[in-house]
């Protein structure tokens, strides 16, 4: 009943585009670990960490300390008017581990903050007020942002800020150029890039913005290379290069710690935010020192990186590194992959297993190939019912989206291959 009655009341005063999971919602009202607990008193394990954000894990004490160590100064907020300690220490932490010349950081609240912000750096360095994205993708909420999406779904307006040119490469399921091997899939996706800047631009393009592995899109990602071979025509045009590593930063893909790095590219700049505060509410954009500093006008930040979130965040960072927790996922993840194409082999259902560490999807399909929304919605549901969380996403919401905490165990994995075979035979 503490749902239903919940629920009736966010349905009063919430905007009904604000997505819910489930037929009957579920409040979370505790966690440990990698698993939550809902109000009615029902355990999960969680394999979506409140959309990535939870990296860690919760009720880690390392980053529990550090945040109340904060709250004891009485200091929770002071703006970007005042000098923060733990904020230009996690600046400096970033910088380094970005691989960036001479990087300089500015944080934000979010992802979408990041993205907006990002943009505005590139358009104001090129003079320019036109962008090339991926389709499929997803960057976020607020206004330029919505522009740069190509996904309808999640495009809530055609007004646009910036003039948006999309590119193949993204998603190769479903891409006309899904037959060919890797080398001639890249190609074909910068012959492409190529005529979409000589057909829909005057040549003078701010920037490129991609996410190595598409979020919202449904986990999905081109061959490795395929954006080392669009930076060399970018670099051509004197284009920027942004890479959105909201959701494959701070080692979840396993193999790099930025997603971008199995491209072999160093980007003008990278968008962080999710896992980098374990559920505190943080991004940021990490940049060349000259592209940084292009704005000329006077900014600050009110609530980006405040002292709560960047001492939690410090505290996230150094736990992930001290306990390397990329090799987990990357050991993990294989581990997943291989049990999901094993469960493929039996399930027609499943067209496509595909991703990198702990950032997996399973694209559910009909009898002909054709996206099959209702077999992800039924994977989701047995799932929740089985005591299993999993997100659901893709162009066309048939895509499981597998994103445990990066502290997962060998157990706890077995334990949601186990309930996921159980949740496909029911679809």
């Amino acid at each position: 009943m503490a749902h239903k009655e919940l629920l009736a009341r966010h349905r009063a005063v919430m905007p009904k585009w604000l997505a819910l999971y489930y037929d009957e919602p579920i409040e979370i009202a505790s966690a440990s670990g990698r698993r939550v607990t809902d109000r009615e008193g029902t355990t999960y394990l969680d394999f979506f960490a409140g959309i990535l954000t939870n990296a860690i894990g919760y009720d880690v004490a390392e980053i529990s300390d550090a945040i109340r160590s904060q709250l004891d100064t009485g200091v929770l907020h002071s703006s970007t008017l005042y000098l923060i300690r733990s904020q230009v220490e996690l600046a400096e932490k970033i910088a380094e581990l970005s691989g960036i010349p001479d990087a300089k950081v500015f944080f934000t609240n979010s992802g979408t903050e990041a993205n907006e912000t990002a943009l505005m750096l590139a358009t104001q360095a090129r003079r320019s007020e036109q962008v090339l994205a991926l389709r499929n993708s997803y960057h976020g909420r607020a206004f330029a942002t919505i522009a740069i999406t190509g996904n309808r779904g999640w495009s809530a307006s055609a007004l646009s800020p910036i003039k948006v040119s999309w590119v193949h490469g993204g998603y190769r399921y479903r891409s006309p150029f899904r037959a060919l091997d890797d080398k001639d899939y890249i190609s074909a996706c910068v012959d492409d890039l190529r005529e979409v800047i000589e057909t829909t631009t005057s040549g003078d393009v701010a920037c490129m913005i991609a996410e190595p592995i598409q979020g919202v899109g449904g986990f999905t990602s081109p061959p490795d290379g395929l954006f080392r071979a669009f930076k060399d025509v970018l670099d051509e045009y004197g284009i920027l290069f942004i890479s959105d590593e909201v959701q494959t930063g701070w080692g979840r893909t396993g193999e790099h710690f930025w997603g971008i790095q199995a491209h072999d590219v160093v980007p003008d700049a990278m968008t962080f935010a999710k896992g980098l505060g374990n559920g505190l509410a943080i991004g940021g954009v990490v940049a060349r020192g000259d592209l940084m500093d292009a704005i000329n006008a006077n900014s600050i930040s009110t609530f980006g990186g405040n002292p709560v979130s960047t001492a939690g965040a410090l505290a996230t960072v150094n736990y992930l590194l001290e306990h390397d927790l990329q090799a987990n996922a990357a050991k993990l993840g294989s581990r997943l992959l291989a049990g999901l194409r094993e469960l493929a082999e039996k399930h027609p259902v499943i067209g496509d297993v595909r991703g990198k560490g702990l950032m997996v999807g399973v694209e559910l399909v009909g009898p002909e190939g054709e996206p099959n929304p209702g077999a992800a919605t039924a994977v989701l549901n047995e799932a929740k019912a089985r005591g299993l969380l999993v997100g659901k996403g893709g162009l066309y919401g048939n895509v499981i989206r597998l994103a445990p905490p990066m502290t997962l165990t060998e157990d706890e994995l077995e334990e949601a291959l186990g309930i996921l075979a159980q949740a496909v035979e029911k679809a």
